[in-house]
């Protein structure tokens, strides 16, 4: 008979984890096929490009409203795009540091 593994509890399927910008928290689609999309875009467009169609992605309609409320610049922008993707793939910002903190 073949082994079997359960990693069931290993898994979290309904954990979005969430940006806090100004003391407003913004959920971050997490779920595998939003992140391959968005890997792909970067593979095929220039970051220009990209980084519109990953935002679409990353944010529901609303949190993207808000977002745009708070006229970002193009680098805080960006920086908001690059942190929501590292929290999808589960990397740290900077090792050890807290990542509950306001970024901007």
């Amino acid at each position: 008979m073949a082994k079997i593994v359960d990693i069931t509890d290993k898994l979290s399927f309904d954990e979005n984890p969430s940006l806090v910008i100004r003391g407003e928290r913004f959920e971050v689609n997490a779920d595998a096929p939003t992140m391959l999309r968005i890997m792909g875009l970067f593979n095929t467009q220039n970051e220009a490009e990209a980084i519109p169609a990953a935002y679409q992605l990353l944010f529901n309609d609303n949190a993207r409203a808000k977002i745009d409320s708070m006229r970002l610049s193009f680098k805080d922008f960006s920086y908001v795009i690059e942190t929501a993707m590292n929290l999808i793939r589960g990397e740290d910002m900077n090792p050890g540091e807290d990542q509950t903190h306001t970024m901007i």
